[in-house]
């Protein structure tokens, strides 16, 4: 039997479950036929997709760099054979096909579009085609590169339109049956999104290694310490961005990849999952703000063989990062790390999942194994972990007399500062942005500076910061990490008018 045909009688079974058979007086009344089962799964499918695709769009980027090529006249048969010149097609046209192409789900009934973070270039313009063959310019609200999504804004949207509905990607299980659409090869750019279904192959997997400096191992990615769904639904290029939708009609993943191997004869597809992480970075992402990760500040490693066949579980702290919540919690190289808010942990991966699926600030109990046999919890506050790739933010905060301030952690250069012992142990917080002409500008305070204290209080978080200075009308003393022989503390003015 072909992969195909096991497939569809698998699933007519599945679908002969949900109709018993009728009883009568005497006995067993005539079975189900094959014919009502495979129709009744035809209905479900149906239904899920008239469901799903009226929030699926089509996407297509252009680089700006080829709208002068555009712009060349083309020599095109007309109704009687004959060649002439006319301009090409331009994006909206019917026979317009870019070469860049994705999907889009509808995420706001404003004009809001979820993708793929990854299927962006800040060189290009966008253009959406929705299910009603409306067409429409597009611009950037924000994208984040660890979460992998982003999201367009629709210009000129003159109506209402359909939000897809959100499932729960954490009671997927292997086998249930899910429902790609998107917009393969740009076949689906008019609107019409394309559909292929199949089941659930897997959930937690992996993305595929990233190679950074000196071509070692890196995982810029969220989802390269395992979160997405794997699916033998037909993912073909330009689907990345499409809703992976369940026989509800309910968006439960954002189809982003395949996973493409040599040697292999068909690549699995996969999806981010829509769960609480999904749904907190789609919440700022859909203000125009940065999506926030949280830090522990430790490098790990697994336990060893003979440790994890005796019953241990956890992740090893080889060693701590000054300046870093786990720092001032305690962690000790040597602890093992074996749950997160009462969830066992089993290896490094896991440990940097659960601790980066939290915001920063979040607070969070660990329970540490110190070799003696004994459990000890230790609760801590995270920081900010430093995200790697191209963010987009348009909805930035007021910054305070012509500063922006973050955690320190958050800076590519901390893990240097901190081995250059140039960060405090007891925390700050780093200046980001400095508007010239500003009071913060005049008395000479500039990025990457870090304050410890606002008059006498400690401030280690932007929160702390921002509490410590709100609602002070006159000049605010502010106490830099500068060397004994620069001026430390600096006086800001209020803001002029």
């Amino acid at each position: 039997m072909t992969r195909c045909g096991l497939r569809i009688v698998c699933v007519g079974a599945l679908v002969l479950a949900f109709y018993p058979v009728a009883l009568s007086g005497a006995g067993l009344a005539e079975e189900t036929t094959g014919l009502a089962a495979a129709t009744a799964l035809e209905d479900t499918l149906t239904s899920a997709i008239a469901q799903g695709e009226k929030s699926v769009v089509a996407i297509a980027r252009i680089k700006r760099s080829d709208h002068d090529l555009n712009a060349q006249l083309d020599l095109r048969q007309d109704s009687f054979n004959r060649l002439r010149p006319i301009n090409p097609p331009r994006p909206g046209d019917h026979d317009f096909i870019p070469n860049e192409y994705a999907t889009g789900v509808v995420v706001d009934a404003t004009g809001l579009i979820l993708t793929a973070h990854h299927v962006l270039r800040e060189d290009s313009d966008y253009y959406v085609t929705t299910a009603d063959r409306k067409f429409y310019r597009a611009r950037f609200r924000a994208a984040d590169p660890r979460s992998d999504l982003a999201v367009l804004e629709l210009l000129n949207v003159s109506k209402p339109m359909a939000p897809i509905t959100f499932g729960d990607a954490s009671k997927l299980k292997k086998g249930q049956i899910v429902i790609a659409l998107g917009n393969p090869y740009a076949i689906a750019r008019d609107g019409q999104a394309s559909a292929s279904f199949g089941i659930v192959a897997n959930l937690s997997r992996k993305d595929g290694p990233t190679l950074g400096d000196a071509n070692l191992p890196i995982k810029p990615s969220f989802h390269q310490y395992g979160t997405l769904i794997q699916t033998d639904a037909k993912l073909n290029l330009g689907t990345s961005g499409g809703a992976l939708v369940n026989l509800k009609g309910e968006m439960v993943g954002l189809t982003v990849s395949l996973a493409a191997s040599l040697g292999y004869e068909q690549a699995a597809g996969f999806a981010l999952p829509v769960d609480d992480a999904f749904r907190r970075a789609l919440e700022a992402l859909k203000q125009g703000r940065e999506v926030e990760y949280g830090l522990l500040g430790v490098e790990l490693d697994s336990l060893t063989l003979n440790e994890r066949a005796s019953g241990r579980h956890g992740a090893r702290v080889n060693r701590f990062v000054v300046g870093t919540p786990a720092q001032r919690v305690g962690l000790m190289p040597n602890d093992v790390i074996t749950h997160v808010d009462g969830q066992p942990i089993y290896d490094p991966d896991q440990l940097m999942l659960s601790i980066g699926k939290l915001p920063a600030g979040a607070q969070v109990r660990l329970t540490l194994d110190r070799g003696d046999g004994r459990s000890q919890p230790a609760v801590v506050e995270l920081a900010k972990f430093w995200v790697p790739g191209r963010k987009i933010v348009t909805n930035r905060p007021p910054a305070w007399r012509g500063i922006r301030v973050d955690y320190v952690t958050a800076s590519r250069e901390f893990a240097s500062w901190a081995q250059q012992g140039q960060v405090d142990p007891q925390g700050s917080v780093l200046i980001t942005d400095v508007e010239q002409n500003s009071p913060a500008w005049k008395e000479g305070l500039r990025p990457d500076m870090m304050i410890s204290h606002v008059g006498n209080n400690r401030v280690a978080d932007p929160k702390q910061f921002h509490s410590a200075v709100s609602g002070k009308t006159g000049p605010v003393q502010l106490r830099l990490n500068l060397p004994p022989n620069e001026r430390r503390v600096r006086t800001i003015s209020p803001d002029e008018g």
